[in-house]
């Protein structure tokens, strides 16, 4: 058996305690909520998007069962398309369930400065500090004024080999370098793999920039559909977690499932608990 084999295995068990424990609390019909480290030096939580089936009010009491109070935003729970008052109400509904709001998206932003400006608004009344994007190239600098303007981080997400602009990382990071220090990257791990790029040397490369994470596991890892808990699959989460934590990374670790979405919540206890489990053991 090899050292990384028996890692991967320790952590495997561990977090397969802690979700079982979890998954019958929700069987008797009670809360769980499984605490985070003392002191945990990463923000884990929870992308919305995981829920996206599911209206916010059910999606806030999942956040509680799951024992997380970090949480980013698709519009599916805060439309877009609402007018500014009903976007503070449902921004005050969601800090009153002791939700901390860590941002939104993905928002496509087009070459266009009125769409983009609208976009600004949306975010600022949602209490969004951050939004993470897909953006057309051509309006990095109109995008870069607008975080000025409104002092919103602006987080390109790579979404992988089919994403023409901005298929890993390093390819958002090339943009955003030199440019306005809120402009940084939303890394997403599973989509870095498939492209064949290592998810932990792109977060050590970019980590100056690095402002937003979405966290999904898989078991082969150049297949898009091979999605499973957190844990099951291949990428080193120890060694993930190892990094942020040397890098002083401090945005959300997002846990977005995107599998199983009718009903998402036990592969969610289970990836959460495992992500708890790796945190406890490299931090103690």
């Amino acid at each position: 058996m090899t050292k990384s084999f028996s890692r991967r295995a320790f952590f495997g068990t561990a977090a397969a305690a802690a979700a079982w424990t979890s998954i019958s609390r929700v069987s008797r019909a009670e809360p769980a909520s499984p605490a985070a480290p003392p002191g945990a030096p990463l923000k884990l939580g929870v992308a919305s998007y995981s829920m996206r089936k599911l209206p916010l009010d059910k999606a806030l009491e999942m956040a509680k069962t799951l024992g997380v109070k970090y949480m980013t935003f698709k519009d599916v729970h805060i439309p877009r398309t609402d007018p500014p008052e009903a976007t503070r109400a449902l921004r005050a509904k969601i800090e009153a369930a002791g939700i901390t709001i860590m941002g939104g998206g993905t928002i496509t932003l087009p070459n266009d400065p009125v769409a983009i400006k609208k976009d600004f608004e949306y975010a600022k009344n949602a209490g969004f500090p951050l939004i993470f994007v897909a953006p057309d190239p051509a309006a990095l600098d109109t995008i870069e004024q607008m975080a000025k303007t409104y002092d919103i981080k602006v987080a390109i997400h790579n979404h992988g080999p089919e994403d023409k602009h901005w298929p890993r990382p390093q390819d958002a990071y090339a943009a955003v370098k030199s440019r306005d220090k809120r402009l940084g990257l939303c890394i997403d791990i599973g989509h870095t793999l498939r492209t064949g790029t290592d998810p932990v040397q792109a977060c050590r490369e970019a980590r100056d920039r690095l402002y937003d994470m979405h966290v999904k596991d898989l078991a082969v890892k150049t297949d898009k559909d091979s999605q499973v808990e957190v844990g099951r699959g291949v990428i080193d989460f120890p060694s993930l977690f190892k990094t942020l934590v040397a890098i002083g990374y401090q945005g959300q670790v997002g846990l977005e499932y995107e599998i199983k979405e009718n009903d998402p919540l036990p592969g969610m206890i289970e990836s959460i608990a495992y992500m708890r489990g790796v945190l406890a053991a490299i931090t103690t």
